[in-house]
């Protein structure tokens, strides 16, 4: 049993940070682990004081992934490869996609490796940053011969193109976080003693976005991969059609006016 929370939380301003707090392990994705985070997730879709979330880890490493040394078949007569799909499809499939639809944006701040499952979880944040010396790494085919998961196979190649996702899933390298800025996987990396100021200040940005906004962004951006230019062009007119008629639209039109911010209302 971990002595310590798996997963601290701590909100301030409106700014909840959650740390993964597995550190002597480099936050492996334990169930006890995930079973914390998705819980804290939950807790925050209700929470209507949290406009925006910081994800990231405690100690050296933001996630390694699974912990291999753990994993062994139970008592239930199961091979490992059909528990482990139990455990993945029951527990960390719906934690990616919980963090995937939270109604508030989410700042992954990678303080060290994200390695295996580690990147899945990073990528599936809004806004990903990483501490320069961090970087990402799939391990998954060239030493365990298993496929990358946990979102990886989803979120690569919709942020860097599908070469360069073959790459990291074959070619057993490190991808530095400079290099990950250069192929557009994350939004930019930060001086490592300077990482989670820089994410508090990319949290505060977005906590004063219209409350609906990252909502619209990700469906808006999702709808755009499986529709024509004229189907997304008509999804286009017809969020304006919705949006244009609320109050965050008239806020904005009047700071515009006014020569000031937009103040627009939490949750």
């Amino acid at each position: 049993m971990n002595a310590q929370p798996y997963v601290l939380y701590e909100l301030a301003d409106g700014i909840a940070t959650l740390t993964l707090n597995l550190p002597a392990k480099l936050n492996p994705i334990a169930r006890e682990l995930q079973v914390e985070l998705r819980d804290t997730l939950e807790r925050i879709r209700d929470d209507r004081a949290v406009r925006a979330v910081i994800l990231t880890g405690a100690g050296k490493a933001f996630c390694v992934g699974a912990d291999l040394s753990a994993m062994a078949p139970g008592d239930e007569g199961k091979s490992l490869g059909a528990q482990t799909a139990e455990w993945m499809q029951s527990l960390s499939n719906p934690l990616i996609e919980t963090l995937r639809t939270l109604p508030v944006p989410v700042v992954a701040a990678v303080n060290g490796p994200a390695a295996g499952a580690g990147v899945g979880l990073a990528l599936a944040a809004d806004v990903t940053i990483a501490a320069r010396s961090a970087y990402f790494y799939l391990p998954f085919l060239p030493k365990l011969g298993i496929v990358p998961d946990l979102g990886c196979t989803w979120a690569i190649p919709r942020r860097a193109g599908k070469a360069r996702a073959m790459g990291m899933a074959l070619l057993d390298e490190r991808l530095s976080a400079g290099r990950a800025v250069q192929w557009g996987l994350i939004w930019a990396c930060a001086d490592d003693e300077k990482l989670l100021e820089e994410a508090r200040a990319i949290a505060q940005r977005l906590a004063r976005l219209p409350a609906h906004a990252v909502v619209e962004a990700r469906e808006a951006f999702e709808a755009a991969e499986r529709h024509t230019l004229a189907e997304q062009l008509h999804y286009e007119s017809e969020r304006q059609r919705e949006l244009i008629d609320r109050p965050s639209f008239r806020e904005g039109v009047s700071a515009f006016l006014q020569k000031r911010p937009p103040s627009f209302p939490g949750r």
